[in-house]
This record gives structure tokens, C-alpha cells and sequence, in this order.
């Protein structure tokens, strides 16, 4: 398997760069679920919401790679077999995911930033507060942050239902060249 996409198939960065981003969303979202029901006591109250700001951070820095990453190695070309509407699905569905992820993890930001203090990423690096003391601005972003996980979730899962209607029900190759294994 090659490095770069090709007109066909998709090389083993995009393919990486996918599944990574989909593993950490799916993650984020579950320890996101779990850390909102924890209690003063519990010890992990403090930790979870480290891990998730950490985890969270380096998911950013992973979307923008593959945002340049599609730039400097295009996908391949939309299949024979996808009519127009089908090609247009497949790119306004791709830009929601991309741009409702940006804005999650900017309201994520905004969340861990309103008091002034800089976000820790595993005590290797700190982000710095440059957006902070907006009126509100941790609730606001706080429901923005809520209310969008739960969109990106289901639209993700309508993602990968509509990639699995590809595979057995039109029996294209829209599912096995996000695995590498297109013909």
C-alpha cells in the first residue's frame, strides 16, 4: 500500500489519519459521557477532564495534519457507480464533520480556557489562555460543546451507516478504500 492517495484508493496516511480521528472522537465522547457524572470525591473528578483536554488538543493538531494532509494528497476520485446527489452528500457530509469537529474542539477550548489559565497536555506542553473573560463564556461554550458532540456522534453514526449501505447493499468499493483494500 502506497503513502499517498492515488485516483483509486487512499494511501495509508489518509487511512490512518481516518481511523485515529475516529477512535479519539468516539473516546473523547465516552470519557466526555462518563467524567460530567463524576462527584467532587470520586478521583478520578480531576484527572478525566485533564485526559480529555490533553486528548482533545492533540485530536486538533491530528485535523489540522489532515486537513493539510488533503491538500498535499487529494482523495481519489468519487466512484463511477455515485451519481450527483450522492457526490454531493459525500462532500457536504464530509465538510460538516470537519468543520463541527473544529468548532467542538474550539468551544472545548474556549470551556477549559474562560478563567485565564493555559491547558496542560500530559505536562508535555501548555496552550495557552489567548481567549478568555468573555461574559459567560465557559457556559456558552460549555452547551455549544455539549450539543455538538451529541450531533457529531449521530452524524458520525449516519457516516458509517451510509458507508456500510455502500458495501452490502450497493456492493461498491466506498467502505474497503477507507480499509486500503479497493481494487
Amino acid at each position: 500500500m502506497q503513502w499517498r492517495n492515488s485516483s483509486t484508493n487512499y494511501g495509508a496516511t489518509s487511512i490512518l489519519l481516518h481511523w485515529l480521528v475516529a477512535v479519539a472522537v468516539f473516546g473523547l465522547f465516552a470519557l466526555g459521557y462518563w467524567m460530567v457524572g463524576l462527584n467532587y470525591y470520586s478521583s478520578w473528578y480531576r484527572t478525566a477532564p485533564d485526559i480529555h483536554k490533553s486528548v482533545g488538543i492533540l485530536l486538533f493538531v491530528l485535523m489540522l495534519l489532515r486537513v493539510l494532509w488533503r491538500f498535499l494528497s487529494p482523495g481519489p476520485a468519487p466512484l463511477a457507480s455515485h451519481g450527483g446527489l450522492t457526490r454531493l452528500a459525500t462532500k457536504l457530509g464530509h465538510g460538516v464533520l470537519y468543520l463541527g469537529l473544529f468548532v467542538l474542539m474550539i468551544s472545548g477550548y474556549l470551556i477549559s480556557t474562560a478563567d485565564g489559565r493555559a491547558i496542560s497536555v500530559f505536562g508535555w506542553f501548555d496552550v495557552p489562555a489567548l481567549i478568555s473573560g468573555i461574559p459567560n463564556q465557559e457556559d456558552i461554550a460549555g452547551l455549544v460543546h455539549e450539543y455538538l458532540a451529541w450531533a457529531l456522534i449521530i452524524f458520525a453514526g449516519i457516516h458509517a451507516l451510509a458507508a456500510l449501505k455502500h458495501h452490502f447493499v450497493d456492493h461498491d468499493a466506498t467502505l474497503k478504500r477507507m480499509f486500503g483494500r479497493a481494487n
